[in-house]
């Protein structure tokens, strides 16, 4: 009878008690104290999803600091990226990969590049001569695109590893090449052709732009900004290297000089243009996000 006592007891002691089951539970018979010691109970909890959609923002919230996280972490965000995106701009046609840092905050990593002559119209003036252009463009890049306001406005900073072409061919005005102020005859020159590369191997860049939403997953973007893509190194050669050039110096008087040195005058000149350090960023695009 006592067992059976004992046993009810404690059962009833122990159900009332379920909510406080980390404490021990006292059971008292007569003048006996006998201790139990609950088993915990099992709490489950959902855990929050690493990646969430912000629908105000259209990045990914809650990353957990993932690229400087462990090792776990930083694999898990390094195969899924917050977003992908399609671009067309000054800089060619591309691709990047963006992955979520915070709800602000994405590292890109893209590439643009191919024939983007047209999309400068193909031609430009250097001083008094009008060149055609034929590039062959590969720019390599890594940034970071910020939200400061957490809406649609932002802006970006990266590096830019350029490795650019680009083929010049002057125009001449008329029956002439005009370079500092003076006309040597075209026909006597021959054809000036050249090519332009940039100095800097690493290329500073900075953008503002937006980036609104469709959907959930869809979204469009557009960016300004520069590059800054250093000093210009131009090669331009004539066809007629060999031939003597006439032409009219300042006080009027009829000189002459080889093809190769008009070449050589044409190629400071674009050399000597400052606006070619700076290249625009113009770009649209759309972006897909996970």
């Amino acid at each position: 009878m006592k067992l059976i006592k004992l046993t009810a007891i404690s059962a009833a002691v122990l159900a009332s008690t379920a909510a406080l089951a980390a404490e021990p539970v006292v059971v008292v018979d007569d003048n006996t104290a006998v201790a139990y010691e609950a088993e915990p109970v099992a709490v489950a909890y959902e855990a929050e999803p690493a990646y969430a959609y912000n629908a105000d923002a259209g990045v990914v919230r809650n990353t957990t600091g993932a690229v400087v996280g462990g090792t776990k972490t930083f694999f898990q965000t390094a195969i899924n990226p917050a977003a992908v995106s399609a671009e067309v701009g000054t800089l060619g046609y591309g691709a990047n990969i963006a992955w979520g840092l915070n709800e602000n905050t994405e590292l890109q990593a893209g590439w643009a590049g191919g024939d983007v002559a047209d999309l400068f119209g193909g031609d430009f003036d250097a001083d008094d001569v009008n060149y055609d252009v034929d590039a062959d463009f590969s720019n390599p890049y890594l940034g970071v695109q910020l939200r400061p306001t957490g809406n649609w406005f932002t802006m970006g900073a990266g590096i830019i590893v350029p490795d650019n072409d680009i083929d010049v061919t002057a125009n001449a005005e008329g029956n002439f090449f005009k370079l500092d102020g003076i006309q040597y005859n075209a026909k006597q020159t021959g054809t000036l052709q050249g090519t332009m590369e940039h100095r800097n191997k690493l290329a500073p860049y900075a953008t503002i732009g937006f980036r609104p939403n469709i959907t959930e997953n869809f979204g469009l973007f557009g960016e300004l900004g520069a590059a800054y893509m250093g000093k210009t190194d131009a090669t331009v050669t004539s066809s007629n290297p060999n031939q003597d050039v006439n032409y009219t110096d300042a006080n009027g008087d009829t000189q002459t000089i080889k093809g190769s040195e008009v070449a050589q005058i044409a190629e400071r000149e674009l050399e000597d243009k400052d606006y070619l350090e700076w290249l625009p960023i113009v770009k649209v695009g759309a972006t897909y996000r996970f």
